[in-house]
């Protein structure tokens, strides 16, 4: 099989996930035999630009003749049998679907965030979850600013949601969600049903596993406000007012809440942060974990540091909402709690550290029959020749 991946990579001082997944798929492919090529851009290369250049960068949100015409040249030279697109901002566009439309090769994208619906990508705003802009013009996105804080910023993927939102609808063969909860989520919002499937991002297996009960727990991901930093900074509060748990708190990662957590731990000998982790320490320092905590507010797509912790055999504390609750079974292979309340998270954190180690063997028993290499090769595959024969077979998506 021949597949051309299309990806926007995002900056290297906000590492993605995203990107992650991107390499790791292209790496699988390529080992199972198949021919695999990139158009990608980058987004640290904008640093380089002139200042015009850089100037329209945003113009180009919506729309960028210059990515179409040189993915046109690419499908001409290549012919591939099928193209997977994932990020397109900022320097793609929903002009790569025109030059597949226009090539007459299949598209599937992945879908690893709410951009479909929302200018954003997250469905959260002011803290709580937010629809304010499904199904109507994107104004109230532009109005808060929900892009970096800045109304000028979010008005070029305003305008790309209203220009392009049924393109990508009418262009894309398959759409692969990254949880169930994110397919039911979009489809309450607007998306067609018919379009959208389910494949679980994989992970590849560590040898680094738990052996013990653990050191410590975890928190390992994003600083920022909607991935609950803050309610698991006040719900540590609440349990070290009660005499702690006997374990410390770990946080490592890094974000704009950086400076306040750092702060913070400072003053607490119970607290632990140690920023941004290469991927060896990131893997034993998971290993010697009793759970990751995974205390997001807003509606998490996937959880990969949940499903990390699987593959080391360690469980998870969640919000018990979106995929989280879908990847983790309360009192089976880790522990959920009430989204966004301080208290209830306090007392998952409280339970976790007193139960047997089963959950650590059962979390890594899902690991092994959902989220392996295997099963993610599978599952690729399985989605590509559907949409390659639907090809063949003259089901083109309606134009």
């Amino acid at each position: 099989m021949k597949i051309l991946v299309v990806h926007n990579r995002y900056r290297s001082e906000q590492p993605s996930g995203e990107d992650n997944v991107v390499d790791q798929e292209v790496a699988l492919l390529r080992e199972a035999g198949h021919v695999v090529d990139r158009f990608e851009r980058r987004s640290d290369d904008i640093a380089d630009f002139s200042l015009p250049r850089k100037a329209l960068v945003p113009l180009g949100v919506p729309w960028n003749p210059a990515a179409r015409v040189a993915l046109t040249t690419r499908l001409r030279q290549d012919r591939p049998d099928v193209v997977h697109v994932h990020n397109t901002f900022p320097l793609l566009s929903a002009s790569v679907l025109d030059a597949c439309r226009a090539a007459d090769v299949p598209v599937v994208a992945t879908l690893h965030n709410y951009t479909q619906v929302c200018p954003s990508g997250t469905l959260y705003r002011d803290g709580a979850v937010c629809t304010s802009c499904v199904g109507r013009l994107p104004l109230p996105a532009v109005r808060h600013g929900c892009y970096r804080g800045s109304s000028l910023a979010t008005v070029p993927l305003a305008l790309n949601l209203v220009a392009n939102q049924r393109r990508w609808w009418s262009s894309v063969s398959r759409f692969l969600c990254i949880s169930d909860a994110q397919r039911q989520t979009l489809i309450a919002n607007g998306m067609p049903t018919d379009k959208l499937y389910v494949k679980y991002n994989f992970v590849p297996d560590t040898d680094v596993r738990r052996t013990g009960s653990g050191e410590h727990l975890l928190y390992l991901g994003r600083l920022t406000v909607e991935k609950g930093v803050r309610l698991l900074m006040a719900a540590w509060d609440r349990i070290a007012a009660s005499g702690g748990l006997g374990v410390p708190l770990v946080i490592a990662g890094a974000g704009p809440l950086a400076d306040d957590v750092s702060t913070w731990a400072a003053t607490r000998r119970d607290v632990r942060f140690i920023g941004r982790l290469d991927k060896q320490t990131c893997q034993a320092t998971v290993a010697r974990s009793v759970a990751v905590v995974v205390p997001s507010e807003w509606l998490e797509t996937f959880g990969l540091v949940v499903v990390e912790a699987m593959a080391a055999g360690v469980p998870a504390v969640v919000a018990g909402h979106s995929s989280l609750a879908e990847l983790v079974t309360d009192g089976v292979t880790g522990l959920t709690h009430t989204p966004g309340d301080a208290a209830s998270l306090a007392a998952a954190l409280g339970r976790v550290v007193r139960t047997p180690a089963s959950l650590g063997h059962a979390a890594r028993e899902r690991y092994e029959r959902e989220f392996t290499r295997s099963v993610g090769l599978t599952n690729l595959l399985k989605h590509y020749r559907h949409v390659i024969e639907g090809e063949r077979l003259g089901a083109h998506p309606v134009r």
